[in-house]
């Protein structure tokens, strides 16, 4: 992938990993359009740099992603990179009353959102590159966000098969893995300690500039390249 002069759709962009990754592109000389739920933090992130579109949009809603698809081929048509990272994770055990309700919740926004924006961008003959946000937690659970890693474990199996869909329309997948970064994923507070997401972004664009499609950092690298004894190992230490 080329690092400049692209024109990006971040979703989730305004806060944690994707506004790294928005404030990153927007450096390389990138026109960027993020889209989010929260007006305010759009706004924000708009005030910052001036030079971003934002939209308001809720990737859990059906009609809402297809909007958004529909508002960028009518307005921003040359769109050529889709980063689908907006994600939820919620903390919770299989005997909370109200396990299943989140777990729909999780399911949508991280599986159906994705897939449905991929079968949707793919239309766009601009379109060259895909990057997924997936997780180090697709490869080893932590069983305090059960589905969480059900849903990354998914979405790092589909990227896979997508890189292949994909070839003949000449379209790059790319996937960021992710480990535990010092962010208010799962609720404030809870990842407080973790590596920043600034140096988290700063290998990641390192990875790209020398061509790599799976994009790793520290714990989550060897969490995606361990063997069925490390993942044992992993596993307990994280879930003692």
């Amino acid at each position: 992938m080329k690092l400049s002069n692209n024109k990006i759709l971040i979703t989730g962009g305004a806060s944690g990993i994707g506004f790294g990754l928005t404030e990153r592109f927007i450096q390389e000389n990138n026109t960027v359009i993020i889209c989010g739920r929260r007006e305010s933090a759009l706004k924000e992130v708009a005030d910052k740099f001036p030079s971003i579109i934002t939209k308001v949009c809720d990737l859990s809603s059906d009609e809402d992603r297809t909007n958004l698809y529909n508002w960028i081929a009518e307005n921003y048509s040359d769109l050529n990179v889709l980063v689908n990272n907006a994600g939820i994770q919620n903390w919770m055990n299989i005997s909370d009353t109200d396990f299943y309700q989140k777990a729909n919740n999780e399911i949508t926004t991280n599986i159906l959102a994705p897939i449905h924006l991929t079968t949707l961008f793919t239309n766009l003959k601009s379109l060259d590159t895909i990057i997924n946000v997936t997780s180090g937690l697709a490869f080893v659970p932590f069983s305090k966000v059960p589905v969480y890693c059900a849903t990354k474990a998914f979405f790092h199996s589909f990227t896979m098969s997508l890189r292949y869909m994909l070839k003949d329309k000449n379209i790059e997948v790319i996937e960021i893995i992710p480990p535990a970064l010092s962010t208010d994923l799962g609720g404030k507070g809870l990842h407080d300690g973790h590596p920043s997401v600034s140096s988290f972004i700063e290998s990641v664009f390192e990875q790209m500039k020398e061509g790599k499609r799976e994009l790793t950092f520290r714990l989550s690298e060897a969490m995606a390249n361990a063997n069925p004894q490390a993942i044992s190992a992993i596993f307990d230490k994280l879930n003692a």
